[in-house]
């Protein structure tokens, strides 16, 4: 009776560890975004991103699109897509669909990743610069080969909320946050559940070659996966509880979140970019190896690196913060 007690004293306070350091994130950046937003930060935004659309094979209305997702989520990026009359072939929903994938919701995942104790350098360099190098190589391979040169049928119309008050929109939010709440709660008694089975362990040793081949330790494993599955606000905020508690290492810690900072929602995200028509091998074995190659590359390089250069420049130890 004890035990179980303890049990569920321990769950509950890793619940409020994990979700407070979440929430403290989010909830200032979120309402950070909406003044932007209704600044016009968003339109400036897209003007600066649309030279870079068009070289890569886009319209340039596209940059009012990405700047959408850059700084709200993929939802509304989504929406301004298919409320604009641009139309576009297999090839061009693929490209900017690779690029939303990689590049979205930078601001509060940005900060997750931060508080996990890798800088906005790393963070942004892999995400904005690793979307617009495999746009680029995607661009330039349909072109070569002349390939998904047909138009993109549009699968699905988002939901637009018919309260655009201010009361409506913080009612979103909350209702985002007990969604959070409740995901959070269930990953932290399912992992607790696992490791009292023994699950935890064989996962880690199946996973350890693909692991080995990522810098990725078993103990951040689970963790990992969860984000890659469920998305980086999740697996992060996991990430960070450990890491604060000092079980992970930094340069672990690192390697897994700029995993995630690619590979993330692996599931849910995928299938929401193949509803505007793009190929589905492009956005996700497309997106799946070119993730995998770019952490594995980044791994190696940051084995050969000065500690004190890595921890000046890409992480830090939050183990005492």
């Amino acid at each position: 009776m004890k035990s179980i007690y303890q049990f569920f004293k321990e769950l509950l306070r890793e619940i409020f560890d994990v979700t407070s350091t979440l929430f403290r994130i989010m909830i200032p950046i979120i309402i950070v975004i909406k003044v932007v937003e209704e600044l016009g930060g968003v339109v400036i935004l897209s003007e600066w991103l649309s030279p870079i659309m068009e070289s890569v094979g886009l319209p340039k209305e596209m940059g009012l699109v990405w700047a959408t997702t850059i700084l709200t989520n993929i939802y509304a990026g989504l929406i301004i897509l298919i409320n604009s009359d641009a139309p576009l072939t297999v090839a061009q929903a693929s490209v900017l669909g690779s690029m939303m994938l990689l590049a979205h919701s930078l601001p509060i995942e940005g900060a997750i990743a931060k508080k996990a104790g890798v800088s906005w350098l790393a963070t942004l360099s892999v995400r904005v610069g690793g979307s617009l190098v495999l746009a680029w190589l995607l661009n330039l391979s349909y072109q070569y080969g002349d390939l998904l040169n047909y138009p993109a049928t549009v699968l699905w119309q988002p939901e637009v909320s018919g309260d655009s008050s201010y009361l409506g929109w913080a009612i979103e939010q909350l209702k985002s946050f007990a969604v959070i709440f409740i995901v959070i709660s269930a990953l932290l008694l399912l992992l607790k559940v696992l490791k009292i089975l023994g699950v935890e362990k064989l996962m880690a040793i199946l996973l350890r070659p693909f692991l080995r081949l990522l810098g990725i330790s078993k103990d951040a494993t689970n963790l990992t996966i969860i984000g890659i599955t469920l998305g980086l606000s999740f697996g992060g905020g996991l990430l960070i509880n450990e890491a604060k508690k000092g079980h992970i290492s930094a340069r672990d810690v690192f390697t897994a979140i700029m995993l995630l900072n690619l590979l993330h929602s692996l599931i849910e995200d995928t299938l929401l970019i193949m509803l505007i028509g793009a190929d589905f091998y492009t956005i996700f074995w497309g997106r799946l190896v070119f993730s995998v190659l770019v952490i594995a590359l980044i791994s190696n390089v940051i084995k050969r690196m000065n500690p004190r250069t890595c921890e000046r420049y890409f992480y830090r130890d939050v183990s005492q913060s």
